[in-house]
Protein backbone atom coordinates (compact mmCIF):
# COMPACT_ATOMS: atom_id res chain seq x y z
CA UNK A 1 0.00 0.00 0.00
CA UNK A 2 1.20 3.61 -1.10
CA UNK A 3 0.35 6.53 0.65
CA UNK A 4 0.53 9.49 -1.61
CA UNK A 5 1.95 12.29 -0.12
CA UNK A 6 1.60 15.09 -2.77
CA UNK A 7 4.39 17.29 -0.70
CA UNK A 8 6.18 15.49 1.74
CA UNK A 9 7.29 17.31 4.39
CA UNK A 10 11.49 16.26 3.60
CA UNK A 11 14.21 18.70 4.18
CA UNK A 12 17.76 17.78 4.12
CA UNK A 13 19.24 20.54 5.34
CA UNK A 14 22.18 21.11 8.43
CA UNK A 15 19.90 22.03 10.90
CA UNK A 16 16.88 19.88 10.68
CA UNK A 17 17.87 17.75 13.36
CA UNK A 18 18.23 20.07 16.37
CA UNK A 19 14.50 21.87 14.65
CA UNK A 20 13.07 18.05 14.82
CA UNK A 21 14.49 17.84 18.80
CA UNK A 22 13.61 21.08 19.87
CA UNK A 23 9.96 20.34 18.09
CA UNK A 24 9.23 17.25 20.09
CA UNK A 25 10.97 18.85 23.01
CA UNK A 26 8.05 21.20 22.86
CA UNK A 27 5.27 18.53 22.01
CA UNK A 28 6.68 16.54 25.15
CA UNK A 29 6.14 19.40 27.45
CA UNK A 30 2.33 19.94 25.99
CA UNK A 31 2.14 15.86 26.26
CA UNK A 32 2.87 15.97 30.13
CA UNK A 33 0.64 19.20 31.29
CA UNK A 34 -2.19 17.93 29.41
CA UNK A 35 -1.95 14.18 30.42
CA UNK A 36 -0.14 13.69 33.63
CA UNK A 37 -3.25 13.61 35.80
CA UNK A 38 -4.73 10.65 33.87
CA UNK A 39 -1.68 8.87 34.07
CA UNK A 40 -1.71 9.23 37.54
CA UNK A 41 -5.17 8.08 37.66
CA UNK A 42 -4.22 4.97 35.39
CA UNK A 43 -0.95 3.89 36.86
CA UNK A 44 -2.89 3.72 40.41
CA UNK A 45 -5.47 1.91 38.96
CA UNK A 46 -2.53 -0.81 37.18
CA UNK A 47 -0.52 -1.21 40.09
CA UNK A 48 -2.59 -1.17 42.99
CA UNK A 49 -3.82 -4.19 44.74
CA UNK A 50 -6.69 -6.07 43.80
CA UNK A 51 -9.49 -4.33 45.46
CA UNK A 52 -8.07 -1.27 46.58
CA UNK A 53 -10.35 0.74 44.31
CA UNK A 54 -13.55 0.36 42.54
CA UNK A 55 -12.91 2.35 39.24
CA UNK A 56 -11.02 5.33 38.41
CA UNK A 57 -13.73 7.20 39.79
CA UNK A 58 -12.97 6.35 42.83
CA UNK A 59 -9.09 6.77 42.30
CA UNK A 60 -10.04 10.40 41.84
CA UNK A 61 -12.15 10.12 44.85
CA UNK A 62 -9.26 9.18 47.04
CA UNK A 63 -6.72 11.57 45.55
CA UNK A 64 -8.77 14.17 45.83
CA UNK A 65 -9.20 13.40 50.14
CA UNK A 66 -6.16 12.32 50.59
CA UNK A 67 -4.12 14.53 48.85
CA UNK A 68 -5.60 17.16 47.25
CA UNK A 69 -5.82 18.46 43.33
CA UNK A 70 -1.65 18.01 43.59
CA UNK A 71 -1.67 14.53 44.03
CA UNK A 72 -2.71 14.02 39.93
CA UNK A 73 0.58 15.86 39.22
CA UNK A 74 2.85 13.47 41.70
CA UNK A 75 6.37 13.23 40.06
CA UNK A 76 5.69 15.32 37.55
CA UNK A 77 9.02 16.97 37.10
CA UNK A 78 10.65 13.88 36.36
CA UNK A 79 7.99 13.55 33.41
CA UNK A 80 8.18 17.17 32.24
CA UNK A 81 11.97 17.11 31.56
CA UNK A 82 12.16 13.30 30.86
CA UNK A 83 8.84 12.72 28.41
CA UNK A 84 10.21 16.19 26.79
CA UNK A 85 13.28 14.47 25.94
CA UNK A 86 11.63 11.07 25.15
CA UNK A 87 9.15 12.59 22.33
CA UNK A 88 11.82 14.87 21.19
CA UNK A 89 13.56 10.90 20.56
CA UNK A 90 10.32 10.09 18.96
CA UNK A 91 9.88 12.40 16.33
CA UNK A 92 13.82 13.40 15.86
CA UNK A 93 14.23 9.65 14.75
CA UNK A 94 11.25 8.67 13.18
CA UNK A 95 11.49 12.22 11.14
CA UNK A 96 15.22 10.81 10.60
CA UNK A 97 13.63 7.91 9.27
CA UNK A 98 11.44 9.29 6.47
CA UNK A 99 14.16 11.37 5.04
CA UNK A 100 16.09 8.19 4.86
CA UNK A 101 13.52 6.30 2.78
CA UNK A 102 12.81 9.44 1.22
CA UNK A 103 16.44 9.69 0.23
CA UNK A 104 16.85 5.30 -0.82
CA UNK A 105 13.04 6.28 -2.55
CA UNK A 106 14.69 8.88 -4.82
CA UNK A 107 11.40 10.97 -3.47
CA UNK A 108 8.87 8.93 -4.24
CA UNK A 109 5.63 8.61 -1.35
CA UNK A 110 6.31 6.27 1.38
CA UNK A 111 4.15 2.83 1.91
CA UNK A 112 2.02 2.89 4.77
CA UNK A 113 4.18 -0.03 6.27
CA UNK A 114 7.64 2.03 5.51
CA UNK A 115 5.89 5.08 7.76
CA UNK A 116 5.10 1.92 10.23
CA UNK A 117 8.77 1.46 10.43
CA UNK A 118 10.30 5.05 11.11
CA UNK A 119 7.62 5.03 13.81
CA UNK A 120 9.32 1.37 15.35
CA UNK A 121 13.10 2.08 14.79
CA UNK A 122 12.07 5.70 16.35
CA UNK A 123 10.22 4.04 19.58
CA UNK A 124 13.10 1.33 19.86
CA UNK A 125 15.46 4.17 20.27
CA UNK A 126 13.12 5.67 22.37
CA UNK A 127 12.38 2.71 24.72
CA UNK A 128 16.36 3.16 26.38
CA UNK A 129 15.18 6.46 27.47
CA UNK A 130 11.99 5.83 28.16
CA UNK A 131 11.98 3.09 30.64
CA UNK A 132 14.14 4.12 33.57
CA UNK A 133 12.07 7.58 33.43
CA UNK A 134 8.70 5.98 33.14
CA UNK A 135 10.10 3.79 36.81
CA UNK A 136 11.06 6.42 38.42
CA UNK A 137 7.93 8.76 37.70
CA UNK A 138 5.52 5.53 38.54
CA UNK A 139 7.31 4.76 41.78
CA UNK A 140 7.00 8.68 42.62
CA UNK A 141 3.01 8.22 41.50
CA UNK A 142 2.45 5.29 43.35
CA UNK A 143 3.73 6.82 46.72
CA UNK A 144 0.54 7.32 48.88
CA UNK A 145 0.49 7.99 52.97
CA UNK A 146 4.33 6.57 53.21
CA UNK A 147 6.46 8.18 51.63
CA UNK A 148 9.88 6.19 50.41
CA UNK A 149 11.41 8.88 47.90
CA UNK A 150 12.07 12.73 48.51
CA UNK A 151 11.93 13.33 44.82
CA UNK A 152 13.50 11.88 41.10
CA UNK A 153 17.52 12.02 42.26
CA UNK A 154 16.58 10.46 45.72
CA UNK A 155 14.39 7.77 44.10
CA UNK A 156 17.04 7.02 41.54
CA UNK A 157 19.38 6.51 44.31
CA UNK A 158 17.42 3.96 45.99
CA UNK A 159 16.62 1.81 43.04
CA UNK A 160 20.32 2.29 42.09
CA UNK A 161 21.58 1.21 45.56
CA UNK A 162 18.99 -1.55 46.12
CA UNK A 163 19.30 -3.52 42.75
CA UNK A 164 21.45 -1.60 40.77
CA UNK A 165 21.61 -0.60 37.09
CA UNK A 166 19.92 -3.48 34.73
CA UNK A 167 17.91 -5.34 37.48
CA UNK A 168 16.91 -1.94 39.40
CA UNK A 169 16.80 1.31 37.24
CA UNK A 170 16.19 -0.84 33.93
CA UNK A 171 13.63 -2.55 35.29
CA UNK A 172 10.49 -3.51 32.77
CA UNK A 173 12.95 -2.18 29.93
CA UNK A 174 11.96 -5.68 27.07
CA UNK A 175 8.29 -5.00 27.78
CA UNK A 176 8.74 -1.44 27.16
CA UNK A 177 10.61 -1.87 23.70
CA UNK A 178 7.84 -3.82 22.82
CA UNK A 179 5.38 -1.11 23.89
CA UNK A 180 7.47 1.43 22.33
CA UNK A 181 8.11 0.03 18.52
CA UNK A 182 5.30 -1.89 17.77
CA UNK A 183 3.04 1.16 19.53
CA UNK A 184 4.99 4.11 18.01
CA UNK A 185 5.08 2.10 14.67
CA UNK A 186 1.18 1.96 14.86
CA UNK A 187 1.18 5.66 16.21
CA UNK A 188 3.03 7.30 13.54
CA UNK A 189 1.52 5.65 10.47
CA UNK A 190 -1.85 6.14 11.40
CA UNK A 191 -1.27 10.22 11.74
CA UNK A 192 0.67 10.18 8.16
CA UNK A 193 -2.24 7.81 6.64
CA UNK A 194 -4.64 10.65 8.25
CA UNK A 195 -2.50 13.48 6.72
CA UNK A 196 -2.09 11.73 3.24
CA UNK A 197 -6.08 11.61 3.35
CA UNK A 198 -6.48 15.27 3.57
CA UNK A 199 -3.70 16.17 1.05
CA UNK A 200 -5.11 13.46 -1.46
CA UNK A 201 -9.10 15.13 -1.37
CA UNK A 202 -7.49 18.71 -2.41
CA UNK A 203 -4.16 18.63 -4.07
CA UNK A 204 -3.89 22.17 -3.79
CA UNK A 205 -3.13 21.89 -0.11
CA UNK A 206 0.63 21.60 1.69
CA UNK A 207 1.25 19.77 5.36
CA UNK A 208 1.43 23.70 6.57
CA UNK A 209 -2.41 24.00 5.23
CA UNK A 210 -3.69 21.59 7.13
CA UNK A 211 -5.50 23.23 10.36
CA UNK A 212 -4.30 23.24 14.41
CA UNK A 213 -8.10 21.67 14.70
CA UNK A 214 -7.27 18.71 12.42
CA UNK A 215 -4.07 18.20 13.56
CA UNK A 216 -5.18 17.71 17.39
CA UNK A 217 -8.12 15.48 16.05
CA UNK A 218 -5.49 13.34 14.38
CA UNK A 219 -2.88 13.41 16.95
CA UNK A 220 -5.86 11.97 19.55
CA UNK A 221 -6.94 9.06 17.11
CA UNK A 222 -2.99 7.98 16.28
CA UNK A 223 -3.02 8.26 20.71
CA UNK A 224 -6.49 5.94 20.05
CA UNK A 225 -5.11 3.08 17.86
CA UNK A 226 -1.69 3.02 19.65
CA UNK A 227 -3.08 2.38 23.01
CA UNK A 228 -5.58 -0.11 22.01
CA UNK A 229 -3.10 -1.61 20.41
CA UNK A 230 -0.41 -2.28 22.96
CA UNK A 231 -2.19 -1.15 26.68
CA UNK A 232 -2.02 -5.25 27.91
CA UNK A 233 2.28 -4.43 27.71
CA UNK A 234 1.62 -1.42 29.52
CA UNK A 235 0.21 -3.33 32.31
CA UNK A 236 3.10 -5.81 32.49
CA UNK A 237 5.93 -2.84 32.78
CA UNK A 238 3.79 -1.11 35.45
CA UNK A 239 3.40 -4.48 37.27
CA UNK A 240 7.47 -4.76 37.05
CA UNK A 241 8.25 -1.32 37.88
CA UNK A 242 5.76 -0.98 40.99
CA UNK A 243 7.03 -4.48 42.06
CA UNK A 244 8.73 -4.11 45.80
CA UNK A 245 12.53 -3.10 45.87
CA UNK A 246 13.43 -5.51 48.89
CA UNK A 247 11.46 -8.41 48.15
CA UNK A 248 10.21 -8.41 44.55
CA UNK A 249 7.24 -10.06 43.78
CA UNK A 250 8.09 -10.75 39.84
CA UNK A 251 11.01 -12.41 38.05
CA UNK A 252 10.18 -11.28 35.20
CA UNK A 253 7.33 -10.38 32.47
CA UNK A 254 5.87 -14.00 32.02
CA UNK A 255 5.53 -13.85 35.92
CA UNK A 256 3.14 -10.78 36.00
CA UNK A 257 1.06 -12.67 33.12
CA UNK A 258 0.70 -15.60 35.21
CA UNK A 259 0.06 -13.51 38.14
CA UNK A 260 -2.63 -11.43 36.59
CA UNK A 261 -4.15 -13.75 34.51
CA UNK A 262 -4.57 -16.18 37.37
CA UNK A 263 -6.14 -13.36 39.52
CA UNK A 264 -8.26 -11.54 37.03
CA UNK A 265 -8.28 -13.39 33.91
CA UNK A 266 -7.78 -11.01 30.85
CA UNK A 267 -9.45 -8.15 32.43
CA UNK A 268 -6.53 -7.66 34.26
CA UNK A 269 -4.42 -6.74 31.66
CA UNK A 270 -6.82 -3.87 30.97
CA UNK A 271 -7.11 -1.98 34.48
CA UNK A 272 -6.78 2.02 33.65
CA UNK A 273 -7.71 1.18 30.20
CA UNK A 274 -11.12 3.87 30.90
CA UNK A 275 -8.31 6.77 31.67
CA UNK A 276 -5.53 5.77 29.08
CA UNK A 277 -7.86 6.07 26.57
CA UNK A 278 -9.99 9.44 27.89
CA UNK A 279 -6.14 10.64 27.94
CA UNK A 280 -5.16 9.73 24.56
CA UNK A 281 -6.91 12.48 22.88
CA UNK A 282 -5.91 15.66 25.08
CA UNK A 283 -2.36 14.38 25.33
CA UNK A 284 -1.20 13.24 21.77
CA UNK A 285 -3.57 15.87 20.25
CA UNK A 286 -1.77 18.71 22.14
CA UNK A 287 1.65 16.72 21.31
CA UNK A 288 1.34 16.79 17.42
CA UNK A 289 -0.31 20.05 16.95
CA UNK A 290 2.37 21.31 19.19
CA UNK A 291 4.98 19.70 17.32
CA UNK A 292 3.61 20.65 13.86
CA UNK A 293 3.24 24.18 14.43
CA UNK A 294 6.70 24.73 16.53
CA UNK A 295 8.41 23.26 12.56
CA UNK A 296 6.09 25.43 10.89
CA UNK A 297 7.66 28.42 13.35
CA UNK A 298 10.83 27.22 12.51
CA UNK A 299 10.76 27.07 8.98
Amino acid sequence: MTIELEEPPLTHDNNQVFKDLFAGTMGGIAQVLVGQPFDTVKVRLQSAPEGTYNGALDVIKQLLKNEGPRGFYKGTLTPLVGVGACVSVQFSVNEFMKRYYDKKLGGQPLSLLQFFNCGAVAGFANGFLASPIEHIRIRLQTQTSTKAFNGPIDCFSKIYQQQGLFGGIYKGLIPTLFRESVGLGIYFATYEALIARDLAKDRSLTRADISSLKLCLYGGLSGYTLWIGIYPVDVIKSKLQTDSLSKPTFKGSLDVIRSVYGSSGIKGFYRGFIPTILRAAPANGATFAVFEITMRMLG
